[in-house]
């Protein structure tokens, strides 16, 4: 059955589980996997390319040299859903996109395995294609199970979200602490791989969940358009080969591409009406927020992964402590789920941009409290790794004020005829903050033996201080943020 014509919302088939349609858990269960993917591989990849590949340069080049293709990478990730919401939303349909997005992120993470710079590259940039296709049109994909006005929808969000989580929790712990360990880290990239595929199975085998959600947009030439896609994919896998050796270009270009999308999306509100007008003008500077946050919080997978392999003394292999934010989130993930609906019965749940403004303020903290850590126990010895895991709790905190909510956002202030390139463009802030927290932690780690943590804490102290600033500043606007929202929370 072909997808629907129109952007009207036409419900998934019946049946629920917890309150939800089951659609729901197909889509958490694809999700699982494929973040079990991406977490597995990013546990590795930028520890992996200083030694593996840059090994030759003094130990501070090849963290920054290291942390600058960590950087780059993981921005266009993310900024290939842009084009990847588009194609699915205009040619493809969701589904087509998914599967073969997600086909070409196998090869990928397979030619990662090569311990050649060439090859591994080649693997990024199809990774980087591939994910371009699966990653926003299943996100999208959660917002077309819920009729408009669904009280469920934010909920939905927030389980799907977990389901993210749950994948990223137990990919550093099996890919890095155990296999990348025991057998090395070429074996943690092809544990990912084969997450990846039981990421494509699930979704296929129980599509049918789904009823018509993010069907191909023409069944009968789906074969054909596929082909037209995938030949697309092949002839971008040079250019963002180039664009990872070249990380200063990718710069440019996310901000060419933010630019591009900012015009889009008010010529697009200023042709439909005033309030689609002034609710692209507060879902773009919500983006704003996203991207200052992510460029803080994103030292995660580059900077605290040096950090905590040279400077924190704990009882486990550094890889473990990538699987703390995704722990965190499923301890306190049901928690904030079920503390704002009742938040808002009382009238004191806080509106989207203080929710943002709290995420900011409380990833400032997170950090401040890494230089304290390092002011009071660098001097003797290394930080203990409860400092650091309490860090990613705070941190944690923050990022559930604002990626959860921002999924949902997104989908209730974009146009209907608009999620995919929404959500893409949302990923697309996620991918200009990765790249600003590449360059910051080329910085914070990029010091010799000699600066030690020294370099970390005035790095690091800088960014608690973007985060205080732009979240108070945030704090006083909201109101007029919430007023351009016309009625969305």
């Amino acid at each position: 059955m072909g997808a629907p014509s129109t952007h009207a919302f036409v419900p998934p088939p019946p049946g629920e589980y917890i309150g939800h349609p089951r659609g729901l858990w197909m889509l958490f269960g694809a999700e699982f996997w494929e973040r079990f993917s991406y977490y597995g591989m990013r546990a590795l990849l930028a520890v992996y390319v200083a030694t593996t590949f840059f090994s030759l340069l003094p130990e501070g080049e090849a963290k920054a040299q290291a942390s600058l293709t960590y950087g780059a990478y993981t921005a266009l990730i993310y900024a290939t859903g842009l084009f990847g919401g588009t194609i699915a939303d205009r040619y493809l349909g969701y589904r087509p996109a998914i599967l073969l997005g997600g086909a070409l992120m196998v090869v990928g993470l397979f030619l990662l395995m090569v311990p050649e710079l060439t090859t591994f590259l080649i693997g990024l940039a199809v990774i980087v294609v591939g994910n371009g296709l699966f990653k926003p049109n299943i996100s999208a994909m959660v917002g077309q199970l819920y009729a408009p006005g669904d009280a469920r929808r934010d909920s939905g969000f927030t389980i799907f979200y977990m389901g993210i989580n749950a994948g990223a929790f137990f990919a550093p712990l099996i890919c890095g602490t155990w296999i990348g360990v025991a057998y090395g880290y070429k074996w943690g990239f092809f544990a990912t791989g084969v997450g990846m595929i039981g990421g494509l199975i699930v979704f296929h085998w129980l599509s049918g969940w789904l009823g018509t959600v993010g069907a191909a947009l023409s069944p009968k030439e789906n074969f054909k358009r596929c082909g037209v896609v995938l030949a697309g994919c092949l002839a971008c896998v040079p250019v963002v080969f180039f664009l990872l050796s070249k990380s200063v270009l990718v710069g440019y270009l996310l901000g060419a591409m933010f630019a591009t999308l900012t015009i889009y999306f008010l010529r697009s509100g200023a042709m439909t009406d005033r309030v689609q007008l002034d609710r692209y003008i507060a879902m773009l500077l919500l983006f704003l927020a996203k991207i200052l946050f992510w460029g803080m919080f994103e030292q995660a997978g580059s900077s605290l992964n040096f950090f905590a392999k040279d400077y924190v003394d704990a009882p486990f292999d550094f890889t473990a402590f990538q699987s703390f934010n995704p722990l965190f989130i499923l301890l306190l993930g049901p928690v904030f789920a079920w503390a704002w609906p009742r938040l808002e019965a009382r009238g004191m749940n806080p509106s989207i941009p203080r929710k943002f403004a709290l995420a900011l303020i409380l990833v400032a903290i997170g950090f401040s409290l890494l230089v304290w850590s390092i002011k009071h126990f660098g001097p003797s010895g290394k930080v203990p790794w409860e400092m650091l895991a309490l860090a990613y709790m705070i941190n944690t905190m923050g990022e559930l004020c604002l990626s959860p909510i921002g999924l949902s956002m997104v989908s209730k202030l974009a146009a209907p005829k608009d999620v995919g390139l929404a959500m893409g463009a949302w990923f697309l802030c996620t991918a200009i903050g990765n790249f600003v927290a590449g360059a910051v932690a080329s910085v914070a780690s990029g010091g010799t033996a000699a600066v030690g943590m020294t370099q970390y804490a005035s790095t690091y102290t800088l960014v608690a201080y973007v985060g205080f600033g732009m979240g108070a500043a945030f704090l006083i606007f909201a109101p007029f943020i919430n007023k351009l929202m016309h009625g969305v929370r």
